[in-house]
C-alpha cells in the first residue's frame, strides 16, 4: 500500500455489502479500508477514532441513519469527506444528505471503476453525483419552493416572523442554536431565499404564514 493511499471507512448495515465493498476496494492500490460500521452512531465514533479521508455512507440503517450521522460529522468538524452510497434516489433522501454535508451521492448500481473514481474525487474535495441525482438537484435549483416545509421549519419561520433571534428561538423550542441555524438553512433553500426577511416575505406571499 502506497504512503499516499486514500483511507476509507465503509458504513452499511448489511455485512454482505460491507464485505463486497471491502473486497472491491482492496483491489485498488491507492485506497485503504480502515474499518467498517453498521449504523450512523458507530460511523461517527469510528470516524473520530480512525480519521479516514473518505466515509462511504449508506443512508437508511437500523440503529441510526446516514443523514443524522453526516450532520453530526460536520458538527464535529470531521475532516473526512462523506460519499453517500445508497439504493435510494428520492428527492427527500438526496436533498437531505446533500444539505447535511455530503460531498457526493452515488447509487449502489454504480460500476466498480465509477466508485473508485468517486472516492478519489471525494478525497480531493470534489463533488460527485450520479447522473440521476444530479438531474434531480438541478431541477430543484431551477424551481425552488416546491418542497413543503416541515412542521418544525414552519414553527421556526413563525418565530422569525415575530422577530425572535436564533437564541430566543432555540430557548423557545428547547433546541441548540446550531439546530435553529440548520432549520433556517433548510427553509431558505426550500423557499429560494437567502435571509430571514426574504424568507418571511416569501412565506406570506405563498400563504405559509398569515
Amino acid at each position: 500500500m502506497p504512503d499516499h493511499a486514500i483511507t476509507l471507512l465503509i458504513v452499511d448495515d448489511h455485512p454482505v455489502v460491507r464485505d463486497g465493498l471491502r473486497g472491491m476496494f482492496d483491489s485498488a492500490a491507492d485506497i485503504e479500508v480502515l474499518g467498517e460500521a453498521s449504523d450512523g452512531p458507530s460511523a461517527v465514533a469510528l470516524a473520530a477514532e480512525l480519521d479516514p479521508d473518505v466515509i462511504l455512507m449508506d443512508l437508511r440503517m437500523p440503529g441510526g441513519g446516514g443523514v443524522a450521522a453526516i450532520a453530526e460529522l460536520v458538527r464535529r468538524g470531521q475532516r473526512g469527506k462523506v460519499l453517500v452510497l445508497t439504493t435510494y434516489d428520492t428527492d427527500s433522501d438526496t436533498l437531505a444528505a446533500i444539505e447535511a454535508g455530503a460531498t457526493g451521492y452515488l447509487l449502489k448500481d454504480a460500476m466498480r471503476d465509477e466508485l473508485f473514481a468517486a472516492v478519489r474525487a471525494a478525497a480531493a474535495g470534489r463533488t460527485v453525483l450520479s447522473p440521476a441525482v444530479a438531474s434531480r438537484l438541478v431541477s430543484r435549483v431551477r424551481s425552488p419552493g416546491e418542497q413543503p416545509l416541515s412542521a418544525r421549519e414552519r414553527e421556526v419561520l413563525g418565530l422569525v416572523a415575530r422577530g425572535r433571534s436564533n437564541r430566543e428561538i432555540a430557548a423557545d423550542l428547547f433546541v441548540s442554536e446550531a439546530t435553529v441555524k440548520t432549520h433556517l438553512t433548510h427553509l431558505y433553500g426550500k423557499l429560494g431565499v437567502n435571509d430571514r426577511a426574504a424568507a418571511v416575505a416569501a412565506a406570506y406571499d405563498r400563504g405559509i404564514l398569515g
